[in-house]
Parts: C-alpha cells; sequence; structure tokens
C-alpha cells in the first residue's frame, strides 16, 4: 500500500467514526433510551459505537513485527494435520516446503487422521519427493484433529511449532514473517492472517471479506494488548516450551464431563493464556484456506466456532484475572461489551420487527442505519486492500443478519453437543 492512499484511508476512517459518533448523539439519546421498544436497540447500538471507538483507537497503534532474517530464524516445525482432504494436502505441504526458510531448520510433520480416501498416498508423495524434510504420521482411524495436532506436537523438534490446515497454502514469506515475533520473550503464540483460497462464487468473496476484517481490524486490536483471543488452526504459531506446558490439560480437555472434540485453536490459546505468555498477531504472515460454497456447509462451520466461542469464552473470564493489569482492563472492556450486545441485540430485533408490523418504515430504517455501520467497517478492508471486492462486505452484513442470526443461540444451548461434523 502507497503512504497517500494510507492516509486517505486512515483520515476517512477518523472522519468516519466522527460522523457516527455526532449521528448517533445528536438527538435526545436518554429520551430514546427509554423508550420501551426503541431503547434495547438504542442501548445496542450505543454500546457498538462505544466498542468502535475503543477498537479504532487501538488498530491505530497496531504494528506488524518485522520478520526474521536466514541467519537468525529459529528451528522450527510445521505441522499439517490431514483427514480426508484428498490432493490438497499435497498444496499444503509443498506451500511449507516452498517457504522462504532456512532448510537446515525447518521440518514438516505431516499428520494423516486415519482418511479413508488417498489422503494418506499424498502425504507419502510429497514425502519420498522431499526427503529429510517431510516426515509423514499415520493413524489406522479417525483420532480427531486434536489427537493429530498432539502428536505431531510431541514429534516436533522445532523451538517455534506452526500449524498449518491440510485445506490451506501459506505465502512464502509466512514463516520468517511468524519467527520474527519470538523475537519478543514474552510471546507464547501468534495468530496469521487467513485469506480465502477459492475466492470464486458469492459465498466465498463475501467470507473473504468478512475474514480480512476478523483478522486485520479484531485480531490487530486484540494484539496491541498482548491477548489475541484465538490462533487460528489455518496458520499459527507457538513457542514450543509454552505448548510443553499445557499439552496434557490441553490434549484432555472437557466441558461439562463431555471430552472436547472441536475448537482445538482458540482452546490452546486459552491455555496459553492462562500460565501468562501473551499472543499476538501477524499481519505480513498469510495463509489461503478453502471455504464453504454452500449455505449449510457454512452454517455447520459457524456452530462448531460458536461452540467453540461458547466454552471458551467461560472460560476466559477466569482467565483474564491472571493477565497483566492493562491487558486485563483491555480484556474485560472488550469482552464485556461484545457478549452483552448479542442478547440485547437479539431482544432489540425482535422489538423493531413488531414495530415494523405495524410500521414498514421502520424496517427500513433499522437497515439503512446498519449500512452505515457497515460502510465505516469497510474502510478498515480498504485499507487492506484496495479492491471494490469491499461490496461483498456489504451483502455479508446482510446476509448474516439474516440468514446466520440462529446459529450462536443454537450454538449456545448444544455447546456441550459434539455432533454436526465436529471432529
Amino acid at each position: 500500500m502507497n503512504a497517500r492512499w494510507e492516509r486517505i484511508v486512515r483520515t476517512a476512517i477518523v472522519c468516519g467514526l466522527c460522523a457516527l459518533v455526532l449521528l448517533f448523539f445528536h438527538d435526545n439519546f436518554v429520551a430514546h433510551l427509554r423508550n420501551p421498544v426503541r431503547g434495547p436497540g438504542v442501548l445496542w447500538a450505543a454500546l457498538g459505537t462505544l466498542l468502535l471507538c475503543f477498537r479504532t483507537v487501538l488498530w491505530f497503534r497496531y504494528r506488524a513485527a518485522p520478520p526474521a532474517t536466514f541467519s537468525d530464524a529459529p528451528p522450527m516445525t510445521v505441522i499439517i494435520p490431514a483427514y480426508n482432504e484428498g490432493s490438497m494436502v499435497m498444496h499444503a505441504i509443498e506451500s511449507a516446503a516452498a517457504a522462504d526458510y532456512p532448510r537446515d531448520r525447518l521440518e514438516i510433520i505431516a499428520v494423516d487422521d486415519g482418511s479413508t480416501d488417498d489422503t494418506w498416498e499424498h502425504i507419502a508423495r510429497a514425502a519420498a519427493r522431499l526427503p529429510g524434510l517431510v516426515t509423514t504420521i499415520r493413524f489406522f482411524g479417525n483420532r480427531g484433529k486434536r489427537a493429530a495436532l498432539d502428536a505431531g506436537f510431541r514429534r516436533a523438534t522445532g523451538d517455534v511449532v506452526v500449524t498449518v490446515d491440510s485445506d490451506s497454502v501459506i505465502e512464502r514469506g509466512a514463516l520468517l514473517a511468524l519467527a520474527g515475533v519470538f523475537s519478543n520473550p514474552r510471546v507464547g503464540a501468534v495468530a496469521g492472517k487467513v485469506s480465502v483460497y477459492n475466492r470464486s462464487g458469492l459465498l466465498p468473496r463475501m467470507l473473504h471479506v468478512h475474514f480480512t476484517l476478523s483478522f486485520d481490524l479484531l485480531r490487530a486490536v486484540q494484539s496491541v494488548y498482548g491477548t489475541v483471543y484465538c490462533c487460528p488452526g489455518a496458520l499459527a504459531a507457538y513457542r514450543r516450551a509454552a505448548v510443553r506446558e499445557v499439552l496434557d490439560e490441553w490434549k484432555a480437555q472437557k466441558f461439562l464431563g463431555v471430552p472436547c472434540t472441536y475448537g482445538e485453536d482458540r482452546a490452546l490459546t486459552n491455555y496459553i493464556l492462562e500460565r501468562g505468555w501473551d499472543t499476538l498477531y501477524q499481519r505480513s504472515a498469510v495463509v489461503h484456506t478453502i471455504v464453504p460454497t454452500t449455505y449449510w456447509k457454512l452454517a455447520r462451520m459457524y456452530l462448531r466456532w460458536d461452540r467453540s466461542y461458547v466454552r471458551e469464552e467461560l472460560r476466559f473470564l477466569r482467565i483474564v484475572w491472571k493477565r497483566r493489569p492493562a491487558a486485563r482492563i483491555a480484556a474485560l472492556f472488550e469482552t464485556v461489551l461484545v457478549n452483552l450486545r448479542y442478547p440485547i441485540g437479539y431482544v432489540s430485533s425482535g422489538l423493531w420487527l413488531g414495530l415494523a408490523w405495524n410500521d414498514p418504515t421502520a424496517l427500513t430504517r433499522m437497515i439503512a442505519l446498519g449500512g452505515l455501520g457497515t460502510a465505516f467497517l469497510l474502510l478498515f478492508y480498504l485499507h487492506s486492500e484496495r479492491s471494490t471486492d469491499l461490496f461483498y462486505g456489504v451483502l455479508y452484513a446482510y446476509f448474516s443478519a439474516f440468514a446466520l442470526f440462529w446459529i450462536l443461540p443454537y450454538a449456545a444451548f448444544t455447546a456441550r453437543s459434539r455432533s454436526w461434523l465436529t471432529r
């Protein structure tokens, strides 16, 4: 990104935030808040505006760490767990092998989690093609992704251990970018930036914009206070010493008496935070991952993520008190505001729909206000990518509101479940 464009976008973000605050508070805010029908919606918007102000201020402070160099890059292990991934696992392994990193300090461990298709053949072929670089592990029966990662962690010899999903490919500079963050001795884990690999079709293009905002805005903000809540399975790096501290607990994790079979990335991040390590985000470490192309596959993915979210948010509310004071305050502020807005949002939506039954223009106003908030958020997308794809972000906002609203409450009521495409 050139400096002039960056100045333009940053100025637009500041002006846009000021305009949103003025627009929201120009009228009699207290009177609207006391209105039994509009009040919850006004409170939801007020909390959202406060959250936007908080995140924008911290976002301006985010800086990516410089990458490691060939001379100072630490020994690194890349773990790629795979289950019924077919030929895609070969692309994942090859992308790690082709990354810029000293060969004498890199090892790749590919784990076949009991696949029933030709995944093992592709892993074996990659190992034969890259002798001395790729180590293979094969399970004769599906044990789950957590077990596959556990086997890789226990076999790893690198000081830094990177996990890459088998449906993902990393960019050439990703490994050095991740390694550079560990020059800070407080860092226990690092989140990479997840982008969409199969960027064709309406749903993947909408998800690409959503992912960009999830990482270049949300995780960038969390990184400023050293508490990225989830280092994603698609691309994350861990200090091996930090993982070894928590490996047995993480592997045996249970929730309400039931073994945890999904959300292994968020769970591992929480365990590392609990030990006092910082978790950061590295914008320059990029992975491209395959995303769902149909509604029901997307819903199942979000259901898995949201069940993990419910479980790990409850754990984080205990962990946060162990964080350093500044990180504790920032994390509590963001976590409380985010989670307060969920029930308020569902109540206000119901009230607005009831109001719209008698006054259809109310629904139009609600949609228009949502569009203004989305337009502001998309300025952050323009900072990351100068692309007209931002219009897919507008579509995603309405798609999410009308087609995905049911997933979080359903996930909360079924958080103990191990079903529906969880591993």
